[in-house]
């Protein structure tokens, strides 16, 4: 275990100076610049609180789908391989769903400020909460 502050707790220290502080005092290419900075490290931030738990529910949702135990990248490489035999297809029970959640997944940390992202939040497009585990 690290002593605190942690890499997330970094990462927000720095993104809020150059947000609060740096940008505004900067202008033309230099403050562009400045705002791809604090893009990338509120992604890196996102990433650090949100990624685990995603890629856990990810992989769980992969052993069902394809009923065997493995790492996340196995059993993605093993999805990708079954859904170019035809083995897989949408109307494999638990298949959209899974592409659903990880999609949802996925923009949570990327782009979570997506309009479309908000309104599937909003929406529960999958009958249950998709935006559960994936909101901040």
């Amino acid at each position: 275990m690290q002593d605190p502050p942690s890499a997330r707790d970094l990462v927000d220290a720095v993104a809020g100076f150059v947000r609060d502080h740096a940008l505004p005092a900067l202008e033309g290419h230099t403050a562009f610049h400045a705002r791809v900075a604090l893009n990338v490290l509120e992604i890196v931030g996102r990433e650090l609180a949100l990624a685990g738990p995603a890629n856990e529910a990810e992989r769980r949702r992969l052993v069902s789908l394809l009923g065997r135990e493995g790492s996340l990248e196995q059993l993605n490489a093993e999805l990708c391989e079954r859904l170019a035999r035809g083995e897989v297809t949408l109307a494999t029970p638990g298949l959209s769903e899974h592409l659903w959640e990880t999609t949802l997944a996925k923009l949570a940390i990327d782009q979570p400020g997506y309009a479309a992202y908000r309104r599937a939040l909003g929406a529960g497009a999958t009958g249950s909460n998709p935006g559960r585990e994936h909101s901040r």
